[in-house]
């Protein structure tokens, strides 16, 4: 399931199109250490999860299958994907601010690691969060 979040996080804004094969990533059990950090005027604790799950070959097949819509208010500004790495940037308008959502994955077989920034303003100031993410096969599942 982090898997999933994960990929939908740094894809939220990929048409469908720009995916030509699954990622490259052996099926098993994954293990996912994402750490979030935000810089900006209200103080916010850094936070670093852990979780497991295991990707089966199905999983990662509709990674490229799945219906990743650009979200309502954000407009995709570049993308480029493959089986081995994935980057964008985009910007997003919401109610009293906009975000821009710069986000970098790399698929390495049996390693995963990305980063995601999103920069934005909102009527309690200017932030930055920082989104490190780590992912490694531990084995079968």
């Amino acid at each position: 399931m982090i898997f999933r979040s994960l990929l939908y996080a740094a894809a939220v804004a990929l048409p469908l199109s720009v995916w030509a094969q699954a990622p490259n990533l052996t099926p098993g059990e994954w293990e996912f250490v994402t750490k979030t950090t935000v810089e900006g005027d209200v103080p916010i604790p850094e936070e670093t999860q852990t979780n497991r799950e295991c990707l089966t070959q199905e999983v990662l097949n509709e990674a490229n299958e799945g219906l990743i819509q650009e979200e309502e208010g954000c407009k995709v500004l570049e993308q480029n994907a493959s089986s081995d790495a994935m980057n964008y940037r985009m910007v997003c308008m919401g109610e009293g601010g906009e975000a821009i959502i710069v986000g970098d994955m790399q698929y390495m077989v049996d390693r995963a690691k990305g980063t995601m920034q999103v920069e934005t303003t909102t009527p309690m100031g200017d932030m930055t969060m920082n989104t490190m993410i780590d992912g490694r096969r531990m084995g079968d599942c």
